[in-house]
């Protein structure tokens, strides 16, 4: 069985982590943000496994609709200038710990997302140290 790449992030203007370690989504620590959607505040905790898409919300949100992230810490406003390449929602970016940003879509049901590294080899290395170091991580 492949082994699962979970990604832990932080917020790009506060640099504090987004991780929270005691709301686990399929074993895992979810990356919690505070949303703004229908014109309502809540909370929504989004799977770090790379591919996966679950997520758990405590407002309606249907699947067409735009949400606002904002980090919970400082509360930024995570969207960035650059938009969907399939549905031109705007995205939402944060940064990975071992360097590099994943750029989420903010529309509920559109799956684009995308993960670029600043550095290609370090962030490979600690990759492979993080797997090395965790055996147990299934998908």
């Amino acid at each position: 069985m492949p082994k699962s790449i979970t990604f832990n992030v932080c917020c790009p203007a506060c640099k504090n982590s987004l991780m929270d370690k005691n709301k686990l989504l399929h074993g895992k620590p979810s990356i919690r943000l505070n949303i703004v959607g229908n014109s309502r505040n809540g909370t929504m905790l989004l799977c770090s496994v790379y591919d996966c898409y679950d997520h758990q919300v405590n407002i309606p949100v249907k699947d067409q609709d735009i949400i606002s992230f904002y980090c919970p810490n400082c509360m930024q406003n995570l969207s960035v200038e650059t938009t969907c390449d399939i549905c031109e929602a705007p995205m939402v970016q944060f940064l990975l710990d071992i360097g590099g940003k994943v750029n989420i879509c903010s529309r509920k049901a559109c799956k684009n997302h995308n993960v670029s590294f600043v550095d290609l080899t370090s962030a490979l290395n600690a990759l492979y140290n993080k797997l090395k170091t965790n055996p147990t991580s299934k998908k």
